[in-house]
């Protein structure tokens, strides 16, 4: 009688499928940490972002509007609010409490007024540090431009 060939079973053995999942666990254990750090700074960009589009849109609502509007920073709330300079009335709330970043008492207080003509009464300078410390610097011109460096 003539002999079967032997057939070659195909797959994978136990070891070579644990050596496997422990390459993908050290993969992953490297770069969980850079990850973390992308996400972080990602978020701050956001952060920062939205932070200059409020000034814009403050800016921009008081000559729509044909009045003041005053910029409130409350550092310890983590808010920036958009009220009325002339009567009372919040306009617009912006929290970056959960955005991972902090913001510092701009340079000319914690208040900043812009006027119908889209100026600013005082010119002033805000720092916006994210968690890994890099700082952002606003600008807010007399003229009420925002520029972001």
């Amino acid at each position: 009688m003539p002999r079967e060939p032997l057939r070659q079973e195909q797959g994978w053995s136990l070891t070579e499928l644990l050596i496997v999942l422990a390459i993908m666990g050290i993969v992953a254990a490297l770069a969980g940490p850079s990850y973390q750090i992308l996400a972080a700074r990602g978020q701050a960009r956001s952060a920062t972002v939205e932070i200059a589009s409020e000034l814009r849109f403050a800016r921009q609502l008081a000559m729509a509007r044909r009045e003041r509007l005053r910029v409130v920073f409350d550092r310890e709330g983590r808010t920036i609010t958009l009220r009325r300079a002339d009567a009372e009335g919040v306009l617009h709330v912006y929290r970056y409490a959960d955005k991972g970043v902090v913001v510092e008492e701009p340079t000319a207080g914690p208040e900043l007024l812009f006027h119908p003509s889209g100026r600013s009464v005082t010119p002033t300078t805000i720092r916006v540090r994210d968690s890994q410390g890099r700082e952002t610097t606003f600008t807010v011109s007399i003229t009420g431009r925002v520029s972001v460096s």
